[in-house]
């Protein structure tokens, strides 16, 4: 979930019909420069080699479900589009779907040069940059673990993990340490946490707020949920979740 602002001006972004390792290449409407949708840069146009790197926002890919339970006030993209009937949408899982068969197969559509055999080149990830360190956690650990302290590229953080969904949120801890609070439901993602003093924080989607001073938080940090493919087409040097234990 990128910026639309470019060089202090907003605009908007289409898609290309190209695709680089697998991936989106999008274009924005101010300069027709082409833009590697994985990592927000520029690659072909008036913008490219410019070192822009288009900043982006945490988001989280969840269920309705889960969504409309946290946020009972949300707004919704519409499914009248004016282009499909609104029945044409139907979820993933439904075999009408127009990428049902891509999303039920273990194979990629298209060759990919870069291979890692950890996972599943489809198996679901949470990436995370900080600074040139990244890192991979593994949605299948998150939803078993629901609450991982780690520290990537020197930085302390936080996993809160759903263990129904693919929805991972990372937070930066500085040098607390969290655990579930007392009564912690295991089958809902954690909405409260206790830090290594006993306080207690409340989880948001901007960030953790301690419940004892609403003005002292712990900022959300924006990461990526992809499959591993993607994910290490990008980054092979990554860290591994799992594997630093």
């Amino acid at each position: 979930m990128y910026s639309g602002i470019v060089n202090g001006e907003p605009t908007t972004f289409g898609t290309s019909g190209l695709l680089y390792r697998s991936n989106k290449v999008m274009y924005d409407r101010a300069t027709r420069s082409l833009w590697n949708q994985f990592i927000g840069e520029p690659v072909i146009g008036p913008l490219a080699d410019s070192g822009i790197r288009q900043p982006f926002f945490p988001s989280v890919v969840t269920t309705w479900g889960e969504w409309w339970d946290e946020h009972p006030d949300t707004t919704v993209l519409s499914q009248d589009t004016g282009i499909y009937p609104a029945e044409f949408y139907v979820p993933e899982d439904n075999p009408l779907a127009i990428y049902y068969n891509y999303f039920t197969s273990e194979e990629v559509m298209f060759p990919v040069w870069l291979r890692d055999e950890t996972f599943q080149p489809k198996q679901v990830v949470v990436g995370l940059t900080v600074g040139e360190s990244a890192k991979a956690y593994s949605v299948r650990d998150l939803q078993a673990e629901r609450l991982v302290n780690d520290t990537v590229g020197g930085m302390n953080v936080v996993v809160v993990a759903s263990p129904e969904s693919r929805a991972g949120r990372i937070y930066e801890r500085g040098d607390l340490t969290f655990a579930p609070v007392d009564g912690d439901n295991p089958d809902l993602a954690p909405a409260a946490l206790l830090d290594d003093s006993g306080a207690r924080w409340t989880v948001t989607e901007e960030g953790l707020v301690a419940d004892a001073d609403s003005e002292l938080r712990l900022p959300r940090i924006p990461s990526i949920t992809s499959f591993w493919f993607g994910w290490y087409q990008y980054h092979p040097d990554t860290e591994i979740y799992g594997q630093d234990r």
